[in-house]
């Protein structure tokens, strides 16, 4: 009877305060194909407002020295870069994503593969809410993917926000 208590407290913590960790199950078949990896990259940063991310999930992805660099047209036309770890990722979408809501999600897909690495463009949109009718931005992600025969990696995400000028080039707009 107490075993059933237990679970019972243990479920309604759960749905009471959003939490939508995966299983190691699933993380380890996150990482067996690029499309399960790309599934669960979009997953991991995606949630309603208020919702805690799966950061454990996004780590796990993640190639120990991986980087995240997104990129941005400045005054003038000089363009800039920020160069961050996953944890640095973490630390300064986090607030912000779970503030305000952000579901970013796959619209087209380019793989250039060689043996063990990988090129993906991913071009993506984003969200407030997964209902929400069209995006407020898009872009491409740049990823770059290695498998070390046992499971994929993310090495490094790369990415540009659609722009006046910088418009998605016709073939990655699915």
């Amino acid at each position: 009877m107490k075993r059933s208590y237990t679970l019972l407290f243990v479920m309604l913590f759960v749905v009471q305060h959003g939490i939508a960790q995966v299983s190691e199950a699933q993380r380890q078949q996150d990482v067996q194909s690029i499309d399960n990896l790309m599934e669960a990259l979009y997953a991991s940063i995606s949630g309603e407002k208020g919702e805690p991310r799966d950061w454990d999930r996004f780590r796990n992805l993640m190639l120990p020295g991986s980087r995240l660099i997104p990129t941005a047209s400045g005054e003038g036309g000089v363009n800039s870069y920020q160069i961050m770890s996953p944890a640095e990722f973490i630390e300064n979408t986090d607030p912000y994503f779970v503030e305000n809501g952000f579901y970013e999600y796959e619209i087209n897909r380019e793989e250039h593969h060689y043996g063990r690495i990988v090129h993906v463009m991913s071009t993506y949109g984003s969200k407030r809410s997964k209902m929400d009718a069209e995006p407020f931005n898009k872009g491409i992600n740049s990823i770059q993917l290695f498998n070390d025969g046992q499971r994929w990696w993310v090495v490094t995400i790369y990415w540009a926000h659609e722009s006046e000028d910088n418009p998605i080039p016709e073939r990655f707009r699915g």
